[in-house]
């Protein structure tokens, strides 16, 4: 095959990507309405597209390798974990979990703090869980409760949490993506700490500030009584995950917690617990559907070796260290946008960024970091991602209303490529 054949074949194996956005982005631009475009449809269309020009495939075969990637075992995990979440959020919801913990947080936090305390409380979460999803199912339905006692933009707050999110996944022990990039550049977790930390800890103080100045006083009403039993749900979730607890096993013991206290309060029966769940299942329907058609065309893409051409694209002109750092950030952004999954392209560009790293003598520590920072970035901004489908799912807004207001993780971009422009921390 000659260069400029392969070169054609990997930028159509791309296009679907641009059909996605193209009947996603801009019809939702141009009709000023992102609810005109269901994600879904964007989806199914780029889906079919995909399928018709993978060639020398017959049409069976084209359809085995998209159930493939819709049956992957990362697609189908994150299914379990959505249904899940699904029927937790309904449960605690009907229960009175949100409306009690919206209490007890208007009353120990003044209305003007609530964003900054979001904030924090969604940073702290997240680098205890080590799961950014986790940490939306957690705290997105207390946002959401709280956009509503206090008039506040939900957009804004449900932003908060899921930027607050992305600050533990990039840094916690514990979180998926520290373990692989650790794993595949071969260095200590504590020593990539290190080097993360002093990369994105400005990002979130200057956000952090962003909602302290920004703040305004809003009328929010005094609770007249709080239940505290009824925060108990969420409570248990936080410290089962925050010890380490898998996070479907995790969410099992939040929804058994939320029906045995709504039985006991008299909030609800066991056949209107059972009716709670079974909702809270079906209005994940959508975002399972989105996933699924989501795995099976990042599946083709692989197949019909887009992600191969990326990779091929991005390291074939690399001079000088900041060259290669910028290398690694762009491959991991790339791959992560056909993958959907910030842990899987870390994993499916580790080696490469690996020997980048060795050949211009990057630091592994900081190869590390900048895996994960940027794939954290990607991540944190991709409207079909897992974590934005998720809190879009549990507030019923659309992923483009959210993504406006993620102030970390755009601050935390700006702040990696400072960090490759100016060779900082100059110690690594």
């Amino acid at each position: 095959m000659t260069q400029n054949s392969s070169r054609l074949k990997g930028l159509l194996a791309l296009t679907p990507l641009i059909v996605f956005m193209v009947s996603y982005l801009a019809v939702s631009l141009i009709t000023g309405d992102f609810y005109k475009m269901p994600i879904s449809v964007a989806f199914l269309i780029a889906s079919v597209y995909a399928i018709a020009i993978t060639r020398r495939e017959p049409f069976n075969r084209r359809i085995e390798h998209f159930s493939a990637g819709t049956a992957n075992q990362n697609v189908m995990l994150m299914i379990w974990i959505f249904v899940l979440a699904g029927a937790f959020a309904e449960s605690a919801r009907a229960m009175g979990a949100v409306d009690a913990t919206v209490a007890l947080t208007m009353y120990l936090l003044p209305a003007k703090l609530l964003p900054a305390g979001l904030f924090i409380a969604a940073c702290f979460v997240s680098i205890s869980v080590g799961t950014s999803v986790g940490t939306v199912v957690a705290l997105v339905p207390v946002a959401a409760g709280l956009a509503e006692q206090t008039a506040l933009d939900p957009a804004w707050l449900t932003a908060i949490v899921v930027g607050g999110a992305f600050f533990g996944d990039n840094l916690s022990f514990i979180s998926d993506t520290t373990i692989a990039a650790t794993r595949t550049q071969e260095c200590e977790l504590r020593d990539k700490f290190r080097v993360n930390v002093r990369i994105v800890a400005p990002a979130a103080l200057i956000t952090l500030c962003i909602y302290l100045l920004t703040a305004t006083d809003v009328a929010a009403p005094t609770p007249e009584r709080i239940e505290g039993i009824k925060i108990a749900p969420y409570l248990l979730v936080l410290l089962t995950a925050i010890a380490g607890l898998n996070v479907m096993k995790v969410l099992i013991l939040g929804i058994v917690a939320a029906g045995i206290i709504g039985i006991a309060t008299d909030s609800f029966g066991a056949l209107e617990w059972c009716t709670c769940m079974g909702q809270g299942i079906t209005g994940m329907g959508e975002l399972i559907i989105i996933t699924m058609l989501a795995g099976g065309l990042l599946e083709l893409i692989r197949v019909n070796g887009g992600i191969d051409y990326l990779i091929n694209l991005l390291t074939r002109h690399i001079s000088g260290r900041r060259g290669a750092e910028g290398s690694i950030a762009a491959l991991v952004c790339m791959a992560n946008l056909c993958t959907a999954n910030n842990t899987i392209a870390i994993l499916s560009v580790g080696t490469i960024a690996r020997d980048i790293a060795d050949r211009y003598g990057i630091d592994r520590r900081r190869s590390a970091s900048l895996l994960d920072t940027f794939s954290c970035l990607t991540q944190g901004v991709l409207p079909y991602g897992a974590q934005l489908l998720m809190a879009a799912g549990l507030t019923g807004l659309s992923p483009l209303n959210i993504i406006g207001y993620l102030y970390y993780p755009m601050i935390m971009g700006v702040c990696a490529v400072l960090a490759i422009i100016f060779r900082y921390p100059r110690k690594f």
